[in-house]
């Protein structure tokens, strides 16, 4: 008799798809994790799902925006072994975390006819500010390498091998020209986890971000150099206040830059 394959649920909060995407880029790759696993629900790919669980493995991805994802969101941590949360709105709250800034409810009544009829959390926040997670993947969009490497270690039982060092590691490893050394570029590839394979160094333009900050980043040593480069106070919160604004380390550095 044959082992039971483990089950697998993807699902979507706040988000542009984009990282379940990423999934489906795996090409042949997912044939073998289609092979291993039973994956019961995943709308992205197919209409014939399952999402009443339980899953050994649940992949989400986006923010916590709304009433009904803080309630989905519970729902999916009761009914599974392993919570992975991919991509930047899943772990630091993504764009449109940037509404956490600002005042939300003139954010509604400037975009939609009838505010009264949106029901929409005045903060977007990762998944784990309200729900254990036994693992962030992080990235916008996460890396299908990475990707391939979580969902073997899964489903081989160990600990997923991904990198925690910063973006300015790959550059090196690469033998790049440092951009901000070189150009002049302003960059937060020092502060930046790696991911991306150093994507917009690579094209003479700096780090956006977008794997969210690096094991103890010195965000203060990177300000000082930002700004014999040139940022004011106000370039300096946006260059903190982007894709991962709401991560710890980012939103610190940014508040500190406030008018």
């Amino acid at each position: 008799m044959s082992a039971r394959r483990p089950t697998v649920g993807v699902f979507k909060l706040a988000s542009c798809d984009g990282c379940q995407l990423t999934l489906l880029d795996l090409e042949d790759d997912l044939l073998a994790v289609v092979g291993a696993v039973h994956i019961t629900h995943f709308p992205e790919m197919t209409a014939a799902s399952d999402a009443r669980g339980p899953f050994d493995l649940a992949l989400v991805e986006g923010s916590v925006s709304t009433p009904e994802h803080l309630q989905l969101i519970r729902d999916i941590r009761q009914r599974s072994a392993t919570l992975v949360t991919i991509g930047a709105c899943a772990t630091a709250g993504g764009l449109q975390a940037l509404r956490n800034f600002a005042d939300h409810e003139a954010f509604i009544r400037a975009v939609y006819a009838r505010p009264d009829y949106i029901e929409s959390l005045s903060h977007s926040t990762p998944i784990a500010d309200h729900v254990p997670v036994d693992y962030e993947l992080r990235g916008c969009p996460i890396d299908k390498l990475q990707l391939r490497e979580l969902l073997s270690a899964t489903l081989a039982g160990r600990t997923p091998n991904i990198p925690r060092q910063s973006v300015c590691m790959d550059c090196k490893a690469a033998g790049r020209v440092c951009v901000m050394v070189a150009r002049g570029t302003p960059c937060l590839g020092p502060v930046t986890q790696a991911g991306c394979g150093a994507l917009c160094p690579r094209f003479a333009r700096g780090c956006y971000g977008c794997f969210g900050p690096s094991d103890a980043p010195n965000t203060r040593g990177l300000t000082r150099r930002l700004r014999v480069l040139g940022q004011d106070q106000a370039q300096l919160r946006r260059s903190f206040r982007f894709i991962t604004a709401w991560a710890d380390a980012f939103r610190e550095e940014a508040d500190r830059h406030d008018a």
